[in-house]
Order: structure tokens, then C-alpha cells, then sequence
């Protein structure tokens, strides 16, 4: 049954319309269908048009949803939030299975509390606008984006579901790692390792051990804020040391944290040790400089193990004695990049090198020191030289402790300052070189090179973690907490890399055509309605290439008064 609407001419020539409740009936004589008037409305601008309105009201109470906006009159725009990413990254996040992984724990553990989407929210505030758990809480979710389910997210379930998590890490880690390799066919064969520091704004160290609470598993954790080598410059405020192992297509493996006094060379033997038995194949173990050592080269070693480190070259150890200067014919592999294979010792004690030179990369550097020399000079030739038993200026002692100068400096025995020409000598014949050195004899120097290159996944990791998804500043003084944040932006980082590669994009770019989509509530009649916009240009091309499905257009229809 429709309404119809019919017209009439009259001899005036007004248009009268007359309104009808009709149906379609098939007429067998005629062989079509043909309209039969059920009820006559009578003339439109003589109808009671609130009756109408009530008698389809009364019809529609037994049909809601979308249905029953049809005939509510007027629409007002009660509220709109972004929606998109949210969706792509709830879609990724089911895709990966961690809700089930999450789920299965929980119903184990015989709770019912919402940790699943507990973290889901911190993960996916993470790729959005991060913030602290307060805050996510009271403003971010609900207020800030749409954020589906009806979980009623309590500010203790956000602290419980991180205790959790921290209590089940590397179960978690390890079967979210097999389902994402399994997903995206991730080469496992290379395993970058890196670390980096994350200072807190606090001024005392954490002097005591500390016991997480039942939740985060009674683990006794050593005194985790503590003072040491900071790569950002902040050697002065506690830190925490955070390693990351990553695929050659940056997706992460597993993170740990250590006490923030950990050097890199000691952090080998436990990432070594956690990874034993996740079945990665013929593994190859791929670190910088700081994890070289003899006694880390030995544990990689064990158990046929394998590994690709850079080598120190300014230590005044074999590497500048013996393969530095040694003789031979560069190999061009592109370029900006030559290879020569360098082997040093005979029998157990040999151990293979090889150095790689950038041309491009020599160029610049060169050009580099000869500014930072001028200007070197130019601070020399102002210096006023210090007499017979006076003490050198202020000015002096800041060029000595200048990294940017220092290097190139020596002091006179009167204490004056001049450029040490034979170290200037000793820098330009370092241009664009680096030196690693494996224990893989089936591959080749080309192959050592590419892969270490490939490192630098490691530090576009760590400035998606720093930058984009702002690990810093840490709210948490609890060790297993801190541990736990850090988790959460491992889980973050591995969702936007998946995006990434599945786009070509960037998270930032992606995020910001998704972000498009909003969910928008309003009222019409007595229904209020929450649905989702239509989909600008490129969203669906974009959801394409995701491999996610479209959200849903209508997130729930209910009464003005209930809502």
C-alpha cells in the first residue's frame, strides 16, 4: 500500500490534489497491475494533517529504525563526531583477532569486566589524539569521536585492563605476532633490534623494587626510573630504556623495558632469550653499533644463530687498524651505495667485515665540515690568547665541551685553542662509510649492506612512537603500568604500519581522509538517530584498499525522551 496523490483541473484553472491510501492489484484481464483506492483521504488543502501524522505514527511504533524516520517531520542536528578511523582501526584490530586473543584471556581469568574494548579505546586514542587515561575517560570517549559498543567504559577499567595486559604480555605479543605474519606474509627472516630512552618530568629515581597487584601477576619488577645514557639529551631527569624488534617492513615483534641505567650491549641477552621458540625461522639478528660486542656476538652465536651488526669505527681497535685501511676494489651495488668485503683472522678467530661507502652521503658530510670549520675558525680568531699562567675564558671551555667543535680542537700547552688538522684528516677519510660485520657466510656483502640499511625501519618506528603517537609524557609511576603504556603504543604502532602498507600512506594522511566519515545524532519527530554520513570521494577506494567493509549507516534509533 502508498499514499497516492491525485490531481484535477478546475474550469478556473486551479489544481486541486486529493490524497489516497491505493494498492497495486493485478488485473488478469488487462495483464498488468493496476491501482485500487483502498481509502480517500479527500481534498489536501482540506485535510487534518496532524490526524495524518498520528495515524502514521501508530503504524510506525511497530516498525523502528529506519523505518520510522520516513514520516517524522523536521530534523534537528543534535551533536557529530569523527568516526572513520575509529572503525578502520576497530576493523584491523578484530581483522589481527585481538579481540578474541583478549577475550579468551579474560574468560580464562573468569572475569567479566570489558578489558577487550578497554584497550581497544587506549589503542585507538593512541593513533588519534593521544592523551592520558583521565582524560580519554571524561572527554575522548563520546565526546571527542564516536566510539561504538555499549560497554560503559569506567575510568578503573582502563588501569585494570592495562594490568592485565601487562600480566599476560608475551602470551599476547607472541600469538598477535603469528596472526600478523600470517596476515600480511611478513618476512621474518631479518629481525631488527633497536633501543631508545624515555625520560620522566620527575627528579627523584626509583630507589626499590616493586610488586605489581593481583591483576598485573604479583611480578617483582627492579626500580625502572632510573638516571643514565639518554639518546634525547635529557641525561639529567630518570629514564626508562625501551627495545623494539621489528620485521624489514617495520611491523613490531615484541617491545621490553628496562631500568633506564641499561646499556644497549646488555639488553641482547634477554631479547635473545624471549624470542627463543616463536619459530622464526632462519632468523637473522640485525642491531647498531651499541649491541656490538664480543659477548653479545657469542650469545646471537648460540644455537646457530645469526646476526648483522655495524662495528665502531673511531675506537682504535681492528676495525680502523686492520679493515679500514686494508686495500681493495669497491663493489657499486647502486648508486649511492659500494661494498667491499674485508676478512680479519684465521680459524675460530675469523671474523668478516664489511665496509660500505655512500658517495652522496661522503659529499655532504665533507660539505658539512667545511662549514662547521669556518666557523670554527671564526670563533678561534675572536678568541683573546691567554697569557703566561692565566686561566683559558669561558669561551674556551664551552668549545672544548661542544660536540659540534670539539672533535676538530686541541689546546696548545699555553692553553690556546687550535684546529688538530690531523684529526680533520682522520674524519674525512670516515666520510660516508660504516662497517658491519656477520657470522652468515651465505650471504653476500651486497646482502649484509641492504639488510643493515634496512635498520633505519627501526628508527621510523621509534619516531611514530615518539612523535606521532606521543609515548611521552608518562603519567604512570607504577613499573607494571609503565610497562603496560608502552605495550599499548607497540599495539598502536603495529595497526598504523598495517594501514600504511596496505595504502602507501601515511597514518596521518589516511587518518585525516577517514576522519571524514562522522557519525552524526539528530532528532526527527520524537526518534532521535544516530547514522553515519555518506562517504566522500576517495573513502571508498580508500576502505578498499584497507580490506575493510563499509560502517554501518545507522547506530541506533530510540525516543527523544529516552535519549
Amino acid at each position: 500500500m502508498y499514499l497516492r496523490t491525485t490531481r484535477r483541473k478546475n474550469q478556473d484553472g486551479s489544481v486541486v490534489e486529493y490524497y489516497q491510501l491505493a494498492e497495486n492489484v493485478w488485473d488478469a484481464e488487462k495483464g498488468c497491475a493496476v491501482a485500487k483506492v483502498v481509502y480517500n483521504f479527500g481534498r489536501a488543502d482540506q485535510l487534518d494533517h496532524a490526524a495524518l501524522q498520528r495515524l502514521a505514527k501508530s503504524i510506525l511504533r511497530v516498525f523502528p529504525g529506519e523505518e520510522a524516520m520516513a514520516a517524522a517531520p523536521g530534523v534537528r542536528i543534535r551533536n557529530a563526531w569523527p568516526y572513520g578511523a575509529v572503525h578502520a582501526v576497530d576493523a584491523i584490530w578484530r581483522e589481527l583477532g585481538i579481540d578474541k586473543v583478549i577475550g579468551g584471556l579474560t574468560k580464562r581469568h573468569g572475569t567479566r569486566q570489558p578489558f577487550e574494548r578497554a584497550l581497544f579505546a587506549m589503542v585507538a586514542n593512541r593513533t588519534h589524539e593521544p592523551c592520558s587515561k583521565l582524560y580519554r575517560r571524561e572527554q575522548w570517549l563520546g565526546e571527542e569521536v564516536f566510539f561504538p559498543g555499549e560497554e560503559t567504559l569506567e575510568l578503573e577499567h582502563l588501569y585494570r585492563a592495562m594490568d592485565f595486559l601487562e600480566a599476560h604480555k608475551e602470551q599476547v605479543e607472541k600469538e598477535i605476532f603469528f596472526r600478523t605474519a600470517d596476515l600480511m606474509k611478513a618476512d621474518v627472516d631479518l629481525i631488527f633490534y633497536d633501543t631508545t630512552s624515555l625520560h620522566f618530568e620527575v627528579d627523584e629515581e626509583d630507589r626499590i623494587a616493586q610488586h605489581g597487584n593481583e591483576l598485573a601477576g604479583r611480578k617483582e619488577y627492579p626500580p625502572l626510573r632510573k638516571r643514565g645514557h639518554s639518546k634525547n639529551g635529557r641525561g639529567d631527569a630518570p629514564q626508562i630504556v625501551v627495545g623494539l624488534a621489528v620485521t624489514r617492513d617495520g611491523l613490531p615483534v615484541r617491545s621490553w623495558v628496562f631500568p633506564g641505567q641499561t646499556t644497549d650491549v646488555t639488553t641482547v641477552e634477554k631479547v635473545k632469550e624471549d624470542l627463543r621458540g616463536w619459530r622464526l625461522g632462519r632468523c637473522v639478528f640485525v642491531g647498531d653499533a651499541g649491541m656490538n660486542s664480543e659477548e653479545n656476538r657469542r650469545t646471537l652465536s648460540l644455537g646457530g644463530g645469526k646476526y648483522i651488526l655495524a662495528a665502531r669505527m673511531r675506537a682504535g681497535d681492528a676495525i680502523s687498524r686492520e679493515v679500514l685501511t686494508r686495500a681493495g676494489r669497491y663493489q657499486v651495488v647502486a648508486e649511492n651505495l659500494r661494498v667491499k668485503e674485508v676478512v680479519v683472522g684465521d680459524g675460530e678467530r675469523r671474523q668478516r667485515y664489511v665496509v660500505c661507502s655512500n658517495p652522496e652521503e661522503a659529499e655532504r658530510q665533507g660539505s658539512h665540515r667545511k662549514e662547521v670549520l669556518a666557523d670554527l675558525g671564526r670563533e678561534l680568531a675572536s678568541l683573546r690568547k691567554p697569557k703566561r699562567g692565566e686561566n683559558h675564558s669561558k669561551r674556551t671551555c664551552q668549545l672544548l665541551s661542544t660536540p659540534r667543535y670539539a672533535r676538530y680542537l686541541r689546546q696548545t700547552r699555553r692553553g690556546a685553542l687550535e684546529i688538530d688538522r690531523a684529526a680533520v684528516r682522520a674524519e674525512e677519510k670516515l666520510d660516508g662509510k660504516w662497517v658491519v660485520t656477520s657470522n652468515d657466510d651465505t650471504l653476500s656483502a651486497e646482502d649484509l649492506a641492504l639488510g643493515y640499511k634496512q635498520l633505519m625501519r627501526v628508527e621510523s618506528c621509534w619516531r611514530t612512537i615518539k612523535s606521532g603517537l606521543r609515548t611521552r609524557p608518562v603519567f604512570h609511576w607504577k613499573p607494571h603500568r609503565i610497562s603496560a603504556h608502552v605495550s599499548l603504543c607497540v599495539l598502536a604502532l603495529l595497526i598504523e604500519r598495517i594501514a600504511e602498507i596496505r595504502t602507501g600512506q601515511t597514518w596521518r594522511n589516511v587518518r585525516a581522509l577517514l576522519d571524514t566519515v562522522k557519525v552524526v545524532e539528530y532528532e526527527r519527530g520524537e526518534a532521535v538517530v544516530r547514522q553515519t554520513t555518506e562517504l566522500r570521494d576517495g573513502v571508498e577506494a580508500l576502505l578498499h584498499k584497507l580490506k575493510i567493509a563499509a560502517p554501518p549507516r545507522f547506530h541506533g534509533v530510540q525516543t527523544a525522551s529516552a535519549a
